[in-house]
């Protein structure tokens, strides 16, 4: 078996994790402090946000240098001590690649922008307006149009996220080599596979046409899933993947399961598993940004559509958080139920057949930032949207958006204890610390008995001891319910039942199996009643009949 089927991975987002040096920014020796940390958790992966060199435009996926890390996060050397540090401990480590686009000051832009008969011109995707406005109607996914003016050459290069982040032409024979480079240099160093950031991305449509219809959302075809994503995928994959026991994890657009398999089908391999985000409109139209009631329907019914679609012949990734979310607690239930709710959707996502990935603090249930000023926030996505917002609607409005919406949610700095800036850094943090980190720390959890932290011990631990959590298929049952999410796994012979109360109130509830002939092996309160309390999880345990 394909050992990214048994990884528990752990996703750190280096600036906000760990400062060893009291210069308010996280960095590699202050995960190298952590390493027991995460091995006394019960990971087994990590996947870390990028360290490349980067002027951080967008906090590193805008990357100046593919092959050295940013200063202010260390050195190679810091990052081989570090990678050698998780394998002694039997931790792999995936790193993020992000090869749809560069930073404008990565060396080839620099010389792309000079001239048309640069070399590394066509390196980059370059055209011509039409009667002095952009090539075509394509939008940037941080707002406005995915086009900026270049004067020295009189054209236009396409950034389908900030203008600071050209997307290379993968049209361009000599862009493959260089990624492949790219690829080789870290897979030799022994890194262990790569997330790979808005990898459907990559083709776009000989002749580039605008799109028709909703901006975006109409992109399918186009520049999202493009005609020629396969034949990339299919060459990086033969000429690197194939020559590496690593695993891949696509970051996809707008997927669906029917494209995502054909990707990942075993046996096509092309990707090993992707991620989708179906499942993230349950509290939202189409966009984070347009925020509605949250229905637990929504949420179950793009992940069991996903888990019938893959069971037999793909691999799920199983996530509810990471940089670009906000925080779960805050999204799918009662925060005065904190902890019981924490407990209850780790339950919930990570118990469906498929690798989990955990965010960093989602182990202690962090909650969204709690800043009151745009001037709070850094992320460039915000700050775009926010511009945008507030040219059709009140500061009072755009702001309860961004309040919902922002990727600073998920990036401040991590609460380790008690101490000044949460014991993050002895400097002044990048980010400012959510205050709560009195109440919502690691230290603390570690002590208390049922913390949420304990409890993702126990759970990973359970998960690691039963096969039927990796190989078990997977059966809902009462798929229209908004108040409960009810699934069993079944495998060699065994059956193992998933029950969760997505309300604060107390429910009763018809098991349709006769609980007292199964083992209860987890279970989220202290009690077992015949009703399930606010935001109860409990796994049951027996033979298949």
């Amino acid at each position: 078996m394909r050992w990214y089927k048994d990884a528990i991975v752990y996703q750190i987002y280096p600036r906000s994790f760990n400062d060893s040096n009291g210069d308010g920014i996280g960095d590699i020796r202050g995960i190298i402090e952590k390493l027991d940390y995460l091995k006394d958790l019960g990971i087994n992966t990590v996947w870390l946000s990028p360290i490349y060199d980067s002027p951080l435009d967008d906090m590193g996926y805008d990357i100046r240098n593919y092959c050295d890390v940013l200063k202010e996060y260390g050195t190679l050397e810091d990052f081989k001590e570090m990678l050698d540090g998780m394998h002694r401990r039997g931790i792999k480590l995936i790193m993020d690649l992000v090869v749809n686009h560069t930073s404008d000051e990565h060396p080839w832009f620099l010389e792309a922008k000079k001239s048309v008969d640069n070399p590394y011109h066509d390196y980059y995707i370059f055209r011509k307006g039409k009667k002095g406005k952009a090539p075509n109607n394509w939008r940037s996914f941080f707002g406005g149009s995915a086009w900026e003016y270049n004067e020295a050459t009189d054209e236009y290069y396409l950034h389908l996220f900030s203008k600071r982040q050209p997307d290379l032409n993968w049209e361009n024979p000599k862009v493959r080599e260089e990624v492949k480079k790219i690829l080789k240099f870290w897979l030799d160093m022994g890194v262990d596979g790569f997330r790979c950031d808005v990898i459907n991305l990559l083709s776009k449509k000989e002749g580039l046409p605008s799109t028709k219809g909703l901006p975006i959302l109409s992109a399918k075809g186009i520049y999202i899933d493009g005609p020629k994503m396969h034949e990339y995928l299919q060459e990086l994959k033969r000429d690197v993947f194939s020559k590496y026991d690593m695993f891949t994890v696509g970051e996809c657009v707008l997927i669906d399961h029917e494209t995502a398999l054909s990707y990942v089908r075993e046996g096509v391999d092309e990707l090993n598993m992707v991620f989708h985000f179906e499942h993230m409109n349950a509290d939202c139209f189409f966009s984070k940004w347009l925020p509605r009631k949250f229905k637990l329907r929504r949420l179950k019914a793009p992940l069991s559509k996903w888990q019938y679609a893959l069971q037999d012949e793909g691999w799920n990734s199983l996530f509810l958080e990471n940089h670009d979310q906000p925080r779960s607690v805050n999204r799918f239930g009662n925060l005065e139920y904190r902890v019981q709710l924490a407990k209850m959707l780790a339950v919930f996502i990570f118990s469906q057949k498929g690798t989990p990935y955990i965010y960093q603090g989602q182990e202690i249930g962090m909650t969204n930032a709690h800043y009151t000023s745009i001037d709070q926030y850094k992320d460039v996505e915000t700050l775009n949207m926010y511009k945008t917002l507030r040219k059709f609607m009140s500061e009072k409005r755009a702001m309860k958006l961004v309040k919902i919406a922002s990727r600073d949610n998920s990036r401040t700095p991590m609460q380790w204890n008690k101490a000044k800036n949460a014991g993050f850094s002895t400097g002044e943090p990048w980010l400012e610390v959510n205050p709560n980190y009195v109440e919502i720390n690691v230290e603390d959890s570690l002590k208390d008995e049922d913390s949420i932290l304990n409890f993702y011990k126990k759970y990973l631990a359970l998960r690691k001891n039963h096969p039927i959590f990796v190989h078990g298929d997977y059966r809902e049952h009462y798929p229209k319910s908004n108040k409960i999410a009810y699934y069993e796994r079944n495998f060699d012979g065994k059956k193992l039942l998933v029950i969760c109360n997505f309300t604060d109130k107390e429910l009763k509830f018809n098991p349709i199996y006769d609980l007292s002939k199964f083992q209860l092996l987890l279970n989220n309160y202290s009690e077992d009643k015949d009703i399930l309390l606010p935001y109860q999880a409990k796994i049951y345990l027996g033979e298949k009949a």
